[in-house]
């Protein structure tokens, strides 16, 4: 054999080597399964609720103010200060409301003396009419004389009514002005709490269409009113009656309690946002609580006690179809929806689809929904139980993107470097005859 014949048989010697090497490589790997997320269906007690934002206020507030204009000439009581009703708080400058009063019986002691005045001249009158009556009987006296006297009587006896007039008038002023002297006294109108003091001592309060507000007053701070506002959305799940829970800045660590009292019917409408006031009763015994807090309210619209549970997650979960296959799911048609029947879902309440996994296949149920926390859900009927896995995610293994090939024959491979097959050796070897 020539030296060429030799390296042509060599190199193809090698090329089947090769060959027979990239039919036995490694695959990529189609038996991986995916990974499977699960968790188990527990049993526990489950709350709905609502949450909104509310502020606190005393269940009876009283604002106290002045029906006269005047200069704040004392100050009785003072933030925090427990009063009692009748109790004076304030007293406004009476000077000039004593002297309107002594301005008024003045005018009443004229109107009077004037009644008394018009009464004499009234009786002397009366006495002249009585002698001109006489002295007509006898011929004594012209008609226009005896006229002239009988007018002269009622003359004074409108005038004495007239007076009289001016006295009750004159009277209805005293009285005026010893109520407005009586009113520069600011008392309590309730027992209470001061919660509010907008005046200070020398200050003028002006009362003219309205009364100014001097103190505001809390009837009674172991009872208090927490106003929250639901949002249009949650609102048709409130009633009358629901329990409360609500934190407060103040006390981060406390949790307090109350019930809902009211829903109003009156709409709040704020940047397009539509709430409804809502007001809860609220225990204060031991005085935490102060009017104007702010306070974070949870409303429980609905419970159930040792309520079958699944993680909310799990009934998002929805598999592909390729990811079924791998899984070996059953029940489930080719495009990877749920084969199975909605028997389950008889009723009213909402209907949704899990997952079970037992190790190695998963299965769709039908099931029933109850109230959600939102992270959780309640699960109706029996068609699962207490501890079986459900599905909440899967994720795919990553796979290799080369061809996969197999082997071949070693009499049909040949050396791409190649154009051609070798001839065989000769017989006798590489010795053989040239």
């Amino acid at each position: 054999m020539t030296r060429k014949q030799t390296m042509m048989w060599m190199l193809a010697s090698v090329g089947l080597v090769a060959t027979a090497g990239a039919g036995v490589a490694t695959r990529a790997s189609s038996s991986a399964k995916p990974a499977v997320t699960t968790a188990e269906v527990t049993r526990g007690d489950l709350a709905e609720t609502v949450s909104a934002t509310g502020s606190l206020e005393a269940v009876t507030t009283v604002n106290v103010g002045t029906q006269v204009s005047g200069i704040v000439q004392t100050l009785y009581a003072d933030f925090n200060d427990v009063v009692r009703k009748g109790q004076t708080l304030a007293r406004l400058d009476p000077s000039l409301f004593q002297t309107q009063v002594e301005q008024a019986e003045a005018n009443l002691i004229q109107a009077e003396a004037n009644v008394e005045r018009l009464k004499v001249a009234q009786y002397a009158a009366t006495l002249d009419l009585n002698r001109q009556s006489r002295l007509k009987e006898k011929q004594l006296v012209a008609d226009a004389d005896f006229d002239a006297a009988k007018g002269a009587l009622d003359s004074a006896a409108a005038q004495v009514r007239s007076a009289e007039a001016s006295v009750a008038q004159a009277r209805a002023s005293l009285n005026q002005a010893k109520v407005n002297l009586e009113h520069t006294v600011i008392t309590s109108p309730i027992d209470g709490i001061v919660v509010s003091r907008d005046v200070d001592t020398g200050q003028t309060v002006a009362a003219s269409m309205q009364a100014p507000t001097l103190f505001v007053l809390a009837a009674d701070m172991t009872r208090m009113h927490l106003n929250a506002s639901i949002d249009e959305s949650d609102v048709g799940q409130i009633e009358e009656g629901q329990p409360v829970t609500f934190r407060v800045e103040a006390y981060p660590n406390e949790v307090f309690t109350g019930r809902v009292a009211q829903v109003r019917l009156q709409a709040v409408v704020s940047q397009n946002v539509v709430t409804y006031a809502t007001v809860i009763d609220v225990e204060n015994v031991e005085l935490k609580l102060k009017p104007g807090m702010t306070a974070t309210v949870t409303v429980e619209v609905a419970r159930s006690d040792g309520a079958l549970q699944v993680p909310a997650a799990a009934l998002r979960f929805k598999p592909s179809a390729a990811v079924l296959a791998r899984l070996g799911a059953q029940g489930v048609s080719g495009d990877g929806q749920a084969g199975t029947t909605a028997a389950g879902c008889a009723g009213t309440r909402p209907c949704a689809t899990l997952w079970l996994y037992d190790g190695s296949v998963i299965r769709d149920v039908a099931v029933r929904t109850g109230i959600t926390t939102g992270a959780v859900t309640e699960i109706l009927g029996d068609q699962v139980s207490e501890g079986v896995a459900v599905v909440t995610a899967i994720m795919l293994p990553a796979t290799s993107s080369k061809t996969v090939t197999t082997a071949t024959s070693s009499s049909s491979s040949r050396s791409p470097l190649l154009g051609a097959s070798p001839p065989p050796p000769p017989p006798g070897g590489a010795g053989g005859p040239r």
